[in-house]
Parts: C-alpha cells; sequence; structure tokens
C-alpha cells in the first residue's frame, strides 16, 4: 500500500494541511475547494496527475461529509431532493471518470470559462437572487429538473471538477429557486456524492496515496466543520458574497489554463 508521506519534508506536509484545510472551508461556504486542494497537491514531490486527482477526491469527501453532517445538523435541508440528487449525481460522475480517461479536460475549458463568467453576471446583477426560497416548479417537475441538474454536474465533476459546488448552489438558486444557503446545504450533500462517484472509479487503479489522502481528508474535515458553522450562522447574503469571490477566482485559473495551453504552448 502506497502512503504517499514516504520522505516528504515538513515543508510539503504543512503545505497539503494548510491546503486541505482551506479547500474544505470554501468547499463548505461556496464550493471550488479544488481550486486550492489541487493544485497543492501538484506540487508534492514524485506525484503523477492521476494520483493527485485520486487523492484530491479522497481529502474532498471526508470534508464535503462532515459539512454535509453540519448542515443537515443545523440548516436541516429537504432530503426528499437532495438524496434523489445525490443518487443521480453519483452515477454522473462515475461515468464522467471514465470519460475523462479518454478525452482531455482542455476541450472543455472554454466552455466552462464562459458558463462561470455567465453565472457570475447573474449573480452579480441580481442582489435579491438567492436572498430567499421561491420555487420554480413543484411534483414530478421539481425532482426532474433537480435530476438533471445533478446528472450534468455530477458528469462534469468526474469529468473535470473545478467549480462544482459553485456550479451547483448557483443550478438551485437559478434553475430551482432556493436561497444560497438552503442550496449550499444540499449541495454539499449532492457534492459527497459525486466525489464518492468519483473515487469509486479510481479506487481499483491503485492511484489513491492512502496516506496523504486520509492526512488532507482530516484536514479538510476541519475546514468544512468551520465553514458549514459561518455559512449557517452568517447565511445567505455571506455566501453570496464569498460564491463570487470564488467564480471570479475559477475564472482567472481556468483563463490562465487556457492561454497557457493554446497561446503560450505551455
Amino acid at each position: 500500500m502506497i502512503s504517499g508521506l514516504e520522505e516528504l519534508e515538513l515543508a510539503t506536509i504543512l503545505l497539503v494541511v494548510v491546503a486541505g484545510f482551506a479547500a474544505g472551508w470554501v468547499d463548505a461556504v461556496v464550493g471550488g475547494g479544488g481550486l486550492i486542494q489541487l493544485p497543492a497537491l501538484l506540487l508534492v514531490p514524485g506525484i503523477s496527475p492521476v494520483q493527485a486527482l485520486a487523492t484530491n477526491k479522497m481529502g474532498s469527501i471526508f470534508g464535503t461529509t462532515t459539512s454535509a453532517v453540519t448542515y443537515y445538523r443545523r440548516a436541516h435541508p429537504d432530503l426528499k431532493t437532495a438524496l434523489p440528487m445525490a443518487g443521480v449525481a453519483l452515477a454522473g460522475s462515475f461515468a464522467g471518470a471514465i470519460v475523462a480517461t479518454a478525452l482531455p479536460a482542455e476541450v472543455f475549458k472554454p466552455i466552462i470559462i464562459v458558463a462561470l463568467i455567465v453565472v457570475a453576471v447573474f449573480t452579480a446583477l441580481r442582489p435579491t437572487a438567492g436572498t430567499l426560497t421561491k420555487l420554480r416548479y413543484s411534483g414530478v417537475r421539481h425532482f426532474g429538473t433537480a435530476a438533471g441538474i445533478g446528472l450534468v454536474i455530477g458528469f462534469y465533476d468526474g469529468l473535470i471538477g473545478p467549480g462544482t459546488g459553485s456550479f451547483l448552489i448557483i443550478a438551485m438558486v437559478a434553475i430551482l429557486g432556493y436561497n444560497f444557503l438552503a442550496a449550499s446545504a444540499k449541495a454539499k450533500i449532492v457534492n459527497m456524492a459525486t466525489n464518492a462517484g468519483a473515487l469509486m472509479f479510481f479506487l481499483p487503479s491503485g492511484a489513491l496515496l492512502w496516506g496523504l489522502g486520509l492526512l488532507l481528508g482530516v484536514a479538510n474535515m476541519a475546514g468544512g466543520y468551520v465553514g458549514a458553522r459561518m455559512a449557517i450562522t452568517k447565511g445567505s447574503r455571506f455566501i453570496r458574497v464569498v460564491f463570487l469571490l470564488v467564480v471570479a477566482a475559477l475564472i482567472i485559473k481556468l483563463g490562465y489554463d487556457v492561454v497557457q495551453e493554446n497561446v503560450l504552448g505551455g
């Protein structure tokens, strides 16, 4: 069994712990923690991209589970919507992870950037969006729409990943009509399932670095617990502000990747 901690310097271990905590906090509030955690893992000497992806998913599932439980105990999200959505998202994530092995993620990055810009503009120009829950659908149409969101974003998480939690939140706010706090609570349950789906694919491959993943998971749990409590205490307005900051960071990061790959030839 490979732990991933063999001969790592203290500075590298501290980097992983700090990145894991920060990613857990961001994920608990608005999603997008992979923007912090995955690049930090790629700095670990000798780690391959597939090992970083698998280990990132293991760390993330600890954090999303912790924040999902915290939200459930304190915010009481509607499980009638969240659980079926999570089940469909798990299947979508597993399928996305399969496709990821054959299709370069770079193909989708420009599309994702455009989608993120639309999300940011929508959220910035509609300050009342997500302040109150005003469900747009009911009955079968509500659950069908929620399942469709789970399937599409779950597939995206397995395929690429960055910003999954943010996409889940904005979809539930803009399409279903939840407020930011209710959307964030449900997004944690669904995101936990998407992490599990991708991890189910990576486990048999032997790419997972167990020791490093467990260390990352503990840090992610701590960040997830603190972030979830802050989000519940401060409410939808706080989540909206952090959401816009994270989406802006995602646009900059993915935009830089596209420029580096297609213009600079990196």
